[in-house]
């Protein structure tokens, strides 16, 4: 098989999709799971902050740091999309480990929300990993980016 051309990043905000969520949720290293409430409760229990729900300014700031962490690693953002409980983002990072760019993402942006948290004091921005899928092909590249630009707000026919 060939190399991915790009990497498509979604990283949920601390809090707002625990194991056990009701829409369903990841097991690492198994995988979808279905709804389990009381996992749910659990890893509520278990939180030592409030969730966290992104400002507009806070969006911004995290769409920003991944547009320059992409610049400075000389890595190719093809987009990048913050909401206020997850972000996106399509990123070509040629011969850097996918786990490395998810990594240095959510790190470089945990730095940059903290110097602006002012005067809220938060340690936990982002869920404990993310997902990471490789995009394979010039389609597979326009889906993913359209996805993070326009699919945010789409809502199927009711």
């Amino acid at each position: 098989m060939d190399d991915p051309i790009a990497f498509f990043i979604t990283i949920a905000t601390y809090g707002t999709w625990l194991p056990g969520d009701q829409r369903g949720w990841i097991e690492y290293h198994k995988g979808w799971q279905l709804p389990d409430p009381v996992r749910e409760l659990e890893a509520a229990a278990k939180m030592n902050e409030d969730a966290k729900i992104l400002s507009l300014r806070q969006r911004e700031l995290v769409e920003n740091q991944i547009r320059e962490t992409c610049e400075y690693r000389k890595w190719v953002c093809h987009a990048v999309n913050c909401r206020t409980n997850h972000m996106h983002a399509v990123v070509s990072a040629f011969e850097t480990p996918p786990k490395k760019v998810r990594a240095d993402s959510k790190a470089w942006c945990t730095r940059r929300l903290k110097e602006n948290a002012l005067p809220e004091k938060t340690d936990n921005w982002w869920a404990e990993r993310g997902s990471i899928r490789w995009v394979f092909g010039d389609e597979g590249l326009d889906q993913v980016v359209c996805y993070t630009h326009d699919g945010q707000e789409w809502k199927p026919d009711a």
